[in-house]
């Protein structure tokens, strides 16, 4: 039975998915690309953007909680820092090179028609399926190199109001995006047909963060459910083997929405609960968006001939994206988008991973095209 609260959760993810999904396209907004561009070309354009919508949802976000309206604050699973971020984040950081798209990225340009991302789509449910298998290892490294036991965010480290430390990084970098702005390198001259510039789509996914943490009751988040189907799957094909699986049986999320009254609760496993009702649909409308808009724009296109040796490093970096995800206790989005707006110690942690880990991702995939050029 569909109650109110989860018709609600399934709309909000839905439209948020599609809008968010539909910009993205319009925009190549991809942090997989951001830090690409900025190691091998030394092009920090799309890395602006990324800052303003960081920035921004940092605004957002405390707003809010100053009104009242961010009851869950910090937000459910959300778990206190680890050594297992700072790894977990090189991982993704490589993965998501090397697979040409983040967990976002990815669904976007599959849904417009890209084979090389459907291929890593399918590599991030293998890799969420092979960390389940060392999960019980992992879980106990994480318990024994934890960090901060009390804290979960700066503001908490420090016994201080989240404003003491976020107003002024608001501040110098709203001095920083004037300073851009008046040099202009935050527009991309572009006269292609239906181009959305990046620190329009930027502002558009910190809105939508928020739109999000308020309805639904956390920001954006999606590599859980990528578990979930990876479960799914295994209740097919291996079922006997999915009921030993420590890491399925977890139940992960388990409050009461203090505003809608409802239940929120799911895990990992091949149960639609939730997890599912709150991730699934968001994953579905990036990827109907994205199609959507290629579709208007007359560019959706599937392109069948694609060399091996692409295919090979984009189902590589998907495997990696998936178990480096469930490592670090989240993605990219959930991070970048979530946690480093509320100066959240394990997203710290995960971005300190996350620079040097593109960097190496950006020289491996330079190595291997310059070695097949010279071929």
């Amino acid at each position: 039975m569909i109650t109110n609260s989860t018709f609600l959760m399934y709309a909000a993810g839905g439209l948020i998915g599609l809008l968010a999904g539909f910009l993205m396209h319009r925009s190549d907004y991809c942090v997989a690309g951001m830090f690409r561009d900025a190691f091998l070309f030394r092009n920090t354009f799309m890395l602006r953007s990324l800052c303003i919508q960081v920035v921004a949802t940092m605004v957002f976000f405390e707003i809010f909680r100053t009104l009242g309206l961010l009851p869950l604050y910090p937000f459910p699973l959300l778990g206190f820092a680890s050594a297992a971020n700072i790894i977990g984040g090189f991982l993704f950081g490589i993965g998501m090179v090397m697979a040409g798209g983040c967990v976002v990225g990815t669904l976007y340009k599959m849904g417009a028609g890209s084979v090389i991302s459907a291929v890593a789509f399918i590599g991030l449910l293998v890799g969420s399926a092979i960390y389940a298998e060392f999960h019980p290892l992992w879980a106990s490294f994480v318990k024994t190199t934890q960090l901060f036991p009390s804290a979960k965010t700066l503001p908490e480290l420090f016994g201080v109001n989240p404003i003491a430390l976020l107003l002024p990084v608001a501040s110098a970098s709203t001095l920083l995006f004037i300073k851009w702005h008046k040099e202009n390198t935050i527009i991309r001259p572009s006269e292609v047909k239906g181009y959305i510039q990046p620190w329009k789509t930027a502002v558009t996914l910190a809105l939508l963060a928020l739109l999000s943490y308020v309805l639904i009751g956390m920001p954006l988040g999606i590599t859980t459910t990528y578990a979930k189907i990876a479960a799914m799957i295994e209740s097919v094909v291996i079922p006997n083997h999915l009921s030993a699986v420590s890491f399925f049986q977890l139940t992960a999320l388990n409050i009461t929405h203090p505003s809608t009254g409802a239940l929120l609760q799911g895990g990992p496993g091949p149960q639609i609960d939730s997890i599912w009702v709150i991730q699934f649909p968001l994953i579905a409308g990036i990827v109907l968006g994205s199609t959507l808009s290629a579709l208007l724009l007359g560019e959706f296109s599937i392109q069948y001939k694609v060399p091996s040796m692409q295919i090979v490093m984009a189902l590589s970096g998907g495997v990696l994206l998936g178990m480096a995800s469930r490592m670090s206790a989240g993605c990219n989005v959930w991070h970048l988008m979530g946690g480093i707006p509320i100066l959240a110690l394990q997203s710290l942690l995960f971005l300190l991973g996350l620079v040097p880990g593109t960097w190496v991702g950006s020289k491996i995939v330079s190595r291997i095209i310059l070695g097949a050029v010279k071929k």
